[in-house]
């Protein structure tokens, strides 16, 4: 069976990049018989998932299909759903690198076989690599993204990332932005290199446009030293110094930088400022013990020192920026106190992809459900160890 789409790779690379689900859509009908097939994505906060191929759909069309859509796009596995009619729909995730991008619909005239299955799972793959590196190349994807339209500081910041999700053998990486339409400041980045993971939070300085700008020389400051094989101290001083230069200390950027070797859990920290570090071992939650440095860009030729510490398999860590862990709507305590502990014992069974939404959505509702008045950034790394061992929702 999986021969029989064995040019389907090829024919990807060769199509328009806007026109990628309607060459899946004609492979997947002449080789299977399939009556309908459909790409949904997810939009920027992860709510829901949204189709590029018929965006025309009717509610109640869209609705019927969108919770079988939903469970394939949190499992990261095969949704079947069978009708009335003998029809099945096949759910299928479109992932690459542990980047969740949305969910392949295949409906088919009768249940698939296992072969079957794993060879749309295959094409889905491949539409997935394509899709990840056709976003640079058309606006279609990101218009079926949104909901609503993005600030410009927003769009900026959004182009900035590295992507909201990434997996490897020894760990799961995942972070989300609030206020996912009009974000300013805050930012996280990251980089897998061999056996170093680099992971950076950045709680932003102002708002809007200017603080956009400002996190994106020091995003890219950080990465112009850190591809050019900097340390994480050379990182960081290249950031403030350049900071420090242009806006002569009026302005700076609390940021947290972590590297992660994978091969024994060691974690190597600069703490630059405001963003805060949890570990969730069982139901325990606590932060780590940091001391804080100068924020990146205070003061002229800033240096800093590298602090550590250890994570064992089956160990989670959030890093969260100033908006979340200090936000106090209504003069209520800070969401950091209590609630947040409360919102991150809640993901102990969810994978780091679904436990950055949870954190979000309690931050949310913490607030009575009004629009959050500072920006906020979560990331969430699950480590496995080295040999892949960890919790069961670390798989």
């Amino acid at each position: 069976m999986s021969d029989a789409f064995g040019p389907v790779a090829r024919v990807l690379r060769e199509a328009p990049p806007d026109r990628l689900a309607e060459v899946a859509d004609r492979a997947v009908r002449a080789g299977l018989g399939a009556s309908r097939t459909d790409v949904f994505v997810a939009d920027y906060r992860i709510s829901g998932l949204w189709p590029v191929l018929d965006p025309e759909l009717p509610d109640a069309g869209f609705l019927a299909c969108h919770g079988m859509a939903q469970r394939c796009f949190s499992s990261q596995q095969p949704v079947l759903d069978g009708g009335d009619d003998g029809r099945c729909r096949v759910y299928l995730p479109l992932t690459v690198w542990g980047e969740r991008l949305g969910v392949y619909l295949v409906e088919l005239p009768a249940a698939p076989s296992a072969a079957t299955v794993e060879a749309v799972r295959d094409i889905a793959g491949e539409l997935a690599v394509a899709l990840r590196a056709a976003d640079r190349q058309t606006d279609r994807y990101r218009r079926a993204r949104r909901r609503e339209r993005l600030s410009m500081a927003a769009e900026m910041q959004w182009d900035l990332l590295p992507g909201r999700s990434v997996t490897h053998g020894a760990f799961l990486l995942a972070g989300q932005l609030e206020p996912a339409y009009t974000v300013g400041g805050d930012h996280f980045d990251w980089s897998v290199d061999g056996d170093r993971l680099t992971v950076t939070v950045l709680n932003g300085a102002d708002t809007g446009l200017s603080a956009a700008l400002l996190t994106a020389v020091s995003v890219n400051a950080m990465r112009n030293a850190r591809r050019s094989g900097g340390s994480l101290v050379e990182q960081a001083e290249l950031a403030s110094d350049t900071i420090f230069f242009q806006h002569r200390g009026e302005r700076h950027v609390a940021t947290l930088l972590l590297e992660l070797d994978t091969t024994d859990g060691r974690v190597r920290a600069v703490d630059a400022g405001s963003p805060h570090v949890l570990r969730v071992r069982g139901r325990s939650v606590v932060r780590v013990p940091l001391e804080q440095q100068l924020p990146l860009g205070m003061f002229a030729e800033t240096r800093y020192e590298v602090q550590e510490f250890t994570v064992e398999p089956g160990d989670r860590l959030f890093v969260v920026s100033d908006g979340v862990y200090a936000a106090a709507p209504g003069g209520r305590e800070p969401y950091g106190e209590r609630a947040m502990a409360r919102s991150m014992r809640a993901t102990r069974l969810q994978p780091a992809t679904e436990a950055v939404g949870t954190v979000m959505r309690g931050l949310q509702s913490y607030h009575a459900d009004v629009d959050l008045r500072d920006d906020a950034v979560v990331v969430c790394l699950d480590w496995r160890g080295q040999s892949g061992e960890g919790v069961g929702w670390a798989r």
